[in-house]
């Protein structure tokens, strides 16, 4: 069995959601996943870009409770600094759970050995 054959026990994901909640229940439903996946001991950064940046802005408690749930179980929960910025929405409006990152950072993160990333 070579290294890339081996199982990965608790692989970190990255789970990267670009559909608003709005969409429909997808997104709720793959953040829950994250949740899961963050209780079963995998680190999971969540990152938030295009519209579902709005599913961390305070105020939209049933969009920003499934965030809040898996920040609560361990997960991180990334915000993408351009797609705010494009929605017009700034940083102190988000869910305190929340991170704005860059591009460099996820990047970083997607191209880091073993992460499993995921595209909602």
């Amino acid at each position: 069995m070579t290294r890339e054959d081996a199982p990965v026990l608790n692989s970190p994901h990255l789970l990267i959601e670009s559909r608003g909640p709005w969409a429909g229940p997808a997104c709720g439903a793959f953040v829950r996943d994250g949740r899961t996946l963050a209780l079963s001991g995998h680190p999971v950064q969540l990152v938030l870009v295009q519209d579902a940046v709005t599913a961390a802005v305070r105020g939209t408690e049933e969009d920003s409770a499934e965030v809040r749930a898996l920040a609560e179980a361990g997960g991180e929960v990334w915000v993408d600094d351009f797609s705010l910025a494009q929605r017009g929405l700034a940083a102190d409006r988000l869910i305190p759970e929340a991170r704005v990152v860059g591009m460099p950072e996820v990047s970083a993160r997607v191209l880091a050995p073993g992460v499993r990333v995921v595209w909602h």
